[in-house]
């Protein structure tokens, strides 16, 4: 049987599409993740480990990249700054960042924590970088 968001209904895999859809517009981040797959579908251990898995496999596949909002202190000309620290390859980049998120004690992540961006929102630059 599919799991079920608890409150709205949709499927795993809804969510994974809507975060894609979202990547047109909008950066996602692990902060909208991992509290949805804990809080919307009561995921725990290894289940909740899988759901965020799936969901930034799925992101780097749709073609986003790592990336950090310029307001967690990172000096840019642009809203976003690309970030290589998790590696190169999708499956380095995952496990990485699932490392890391353990490492940190399994919590949610904080707002300015790790992102995911099309090259349409990590190249656009601050306001008052507009030319």
């Amino acid at each position: 049987m599919t799991k079920l968001h608890k409150r709205l209904g949709y499927s795993v895999e809804e969510s994974i599409t809507g975060h894609i859809n979202e990547l047109k517009d909008d950066a996602v981040g692990l902060w909208q993740i991992v509290p949805k797959g804990h809080d919307g579908f009561s995921l725990e251990g290894e289940e909740l480990v899988d759901f965020i898995r799936r969901h930034i496999v799925a992101l780097l596949k749709a073609g986003a990249k790592p990336v950090y909002s310029v307001y967690s202190g990172l000096d840019s000309e642009y809203l976003w700054t690309l970030t290589s620290k998790y590696g190169e390859t999708t499956e380095e980049i995952t496990e990485a960042i699932i490392s890391e998120w353990k490492e940190k004690g399994c919590k949610d992540p904080e707002f300015d924590s790790i992102w995911f961006a099309l090259p349409n929102i990590y190249k656009e630059k601050k306001p008052n970088q507009q030319k």
